[in-house]
């Protein structure tokens, strides 16, 4: 019995592993493509490369939900067609063992991809950005194409581009007062994170506060502000890569600041629910295997598992925006297209049987 276990589990393993390959590369060679229309003295072919490769651990993480779905579909449908599947079940192998063996291999992945999405996505994803905005835009210049937004109270600030460690580069900073008139700018082209204050290197200072405009210049120039190198690090990567405790601090900070943070708890729910989500998936995709799609062939799985696929996340990507509208928890824009897979999958289940 152990044997049949580890074949099943094997098979399904090693296809959702080539499906997770297939769909990763295709969409690393979509996004080359991209980013080589900006291709540049300064943002060479070998640095759009650099960034490709640095983004690989995020598509990864991003895409193995769907790479589960259809790689068990495609795994157990080849069990089905050479009719290992009835062989098995005609030895007394029940549904309830088959589908917890196949499940296994799912929920493995499903760990692996959350390890890889709160340890190595979040650094990689903010050194692939952070070398992609200096390149394109090398600090000499400000309001950088890829750079991040912040406010801080009636202060505005831009940054071309975030080092780990404490560096930034690029800085544009834009103070209002209360009737939201400005009242000075400051540029900068590099600021250190030195001892809780930072230090920003050719600096200048435009005061607007009287008639007329002076200009400062300043080859160092302290700022004491309650923006940290860990706070800039969180902003300058996509909330779907964060790890769930940058998430839950900065939608906190957000809120502190009276600022909008549903798209930090939207992504927090959701990388807390991905192993629900991929459990959810593979339920469904057992169920059509036992039931709708057990003599069909395997192009007509994959399509099937497509559309799945593609309806359950545009479920979700509606339902995002949709708690935002009308004001119901980020919780349930991730937790109700789980709940409705799964219970597609039981019931498909239990009519197969």
């Amino acid at each position: 019995m152990r044997k049949l276990d580890r074949h099943v589990g094997w098979t399904v393993f090693v296809a959702i592993l080539l499906v997770l390959a297939i769909i990763v590369g295709l969409d690393a060679i979509a996004a080359f493509i991209d980013e080589a229309d900006d291709i540049s003295k300064t943002y060479t072919f070998g640095q759009v490369g650099l960034y490709i490769l640095l983004t690989l651990p995020g598509r990864l993480y991003e895409f193995i939900p769907f790479a589960a779905l259809i790689g068990c579909m495609l795994g157990l449908g080849q069990l089905a067609t050479s009719s290992e599947l009835v062989v098995m079940r005609a030895a007394g192998v029940s549904t309830g063992r088959l589908v917890w063996v196949a499940m296994k291999p799912a929920l493995l992945i499903a760990v692996m991809g959350f390890s890889l999405g709160e340890f190595v996505a979040p650094e990689t994803e903010q050194m692939a950005e952070t070398q992609r905005a200096l390149a394109q835009n090398p600090g000499e210049s400000f309001g950088g194409r890829y750079g991040i937004w912040n406010r801080e109270g009636n202060t505005f600030l831009h940054f071309n581009a975030v080092e780990a460690g404490g560096v930034v580069h690029g800085i544009t900073m834009l103070e209002f007062d209360e009737d939201l008139l400005m009242e000075y700018s400051l540029r900068a082209r590099r600021a250190s994170f030195e001892g809780g204050y930072w230090i920003m290197e050719d600096a200048v200072l435009t005061n607007f506060s009287s008639w007329q405009t002076t200009r400062e210049t300043h080859e160092v120039m302290r700022w004491d502000t309650g923006i940290t190198p860990e706070l800039l690090t969180v902003m300058a990567v996509e909330p779907e890569y964060l790890p769930i405790s940058d998430l839950y601090r900065f939608s906190r900070y957000l809120q502190s600041q009276g600022l909008d943070s549903d798209d930090y708890q939207l992504a927090l729910w959701g990388k807390i629910l991905q192993p629900a989500a991929i459990g959810a998936l593979v339920l469904v995709a057992i169920s059509f295997i036992f039931g709708p799609l057990r003599e069909g062939t395997m192009g007509f799985r994959i399509f099937a598992g497509v559309i799945v696929g593609i309806v359950f996340r545009t479920s979700q990507d509606l339902l995002g925006p949709a708690s935002l509208v009308f004001g119901f928890a980020p919780i349930y824009a991730a937790l109700v297209p789980i709940l409705l897979c799964g219970a597609a999958g039981m019931l498909l289940l239990l009519r197969a049987r």
